[in-house]
């Protein structure tokens, strides 16, 4: 690395670390964990207030690091129009990608674009925010999308990344707590108790993406710049989860990770 992009790096850590320093504390609280786990609870019955939740969510999450006025954010296997509506609101132009078609949603200041994770329709350099939300669980290779999404951010852009760890309670989603015997396991009693087989689908469209497995691909990227990992919906005083292996793995439920680009 050149004198130049030492300095680079050292100012944006700087600057991150002067933006945790003011902000973290003030938002991930018990009271926020309470009210998103509430909300999950009524995912299925009330979809627009579980979505709606999450989708401020993330926005807060971002905006703690990136101001989203005039900025282009690409979301990556986004299936719900809560976000875009969310992010349009705060003044960001916002793209959609996703390969089912069925599940993209475009409107004023959104668009929508059908594209795999592994090979994104976009050249190097070319959004501001990258962002995934519960999305590496679903595809056979994690760190090939986490890379994708490197490479389409700007030099000093922002990629957020949040999803399920398999041996968290959720990890099975629908099938759950049963994967923990097993994906396959779960998979044929869900079919032999509901008649069908599961949206998700252990092999096929749900994997067993590990934490360990992002932390250690964050960690050794030569591009980015960790800001923030941590178990996403877990006050902050939880953070420290992190640390134990093993243990890691079940109690933070979901990782979440706000690079920057160098």
């Amino acid at each position: 690395m050149g004198p130049l992009m030492r300095a680079m790096s050292q100012s944006l850590d700087l600057y991150d670390a002067r933006m945790r320093g003011s902000s973290r504390k003030r938002y991930r609280t018990v009271a926020r964990s309470v009210s998103l786990f509430r909300s999950f609870l009524d995912e299925q019955s009330d979809p627009e207030r579980f979505y709606t939740e999450v989708a401020h969510d993330t926005l807060e999450l971002i905006t703690r690091h990136e101001a989203l006025q005039g900025r282009t954010v690409l979301d990556i296997g986004a299936g719900q129009e809560q976000f875009g509506r969310e992010f349009v609101a705060r003044g960001a132009r916002y793209l959609a990608v996703d390969l089912d078609d069925e599940a993209l949603r475009s409107g004023p200041d959104r668009g929508a674009v059908v594209g795999r994770g592994e090979q994104l329709p976009f050249a190097d350099g070319w959004a501001d925010v990258v962002m995934s939300n519960n999305v590496l669980e679903h595809v056979h290779a994690p760190g090939v999308v986490a890379d994708e999404m490197v490479r389409v951010a700007k030099p000093g852009g922002l990629i957020f990344i949040s999803y399920t760890a398999w041996y968290s309670p959720w990890g099975g989603h629908e099938t759950s707590p049963w994967h923990l015997l097993g994906g396959h396991y779960a998979r044929r009693r869900y079919e032999r108790r509901h008649g069908r087989p599961p949206k998700n689908r252990f092999g096929e469209t749900m994997h067993a993406a590990t934490v360990s497995g992002g932390l250690r691909w964050a960690r050794s990227h030569p591009e980015v710049v960790i800001l923030e990992a941590a178990p996403r919906y877990h006050p902050q005083w939880a953070d420290p989860l992190l640390r134990v292996p093993g243990v890691r793995e079940v109690a933070s439920w979901n990782l979440m990770l706000v690079l920057r680009r160098r």
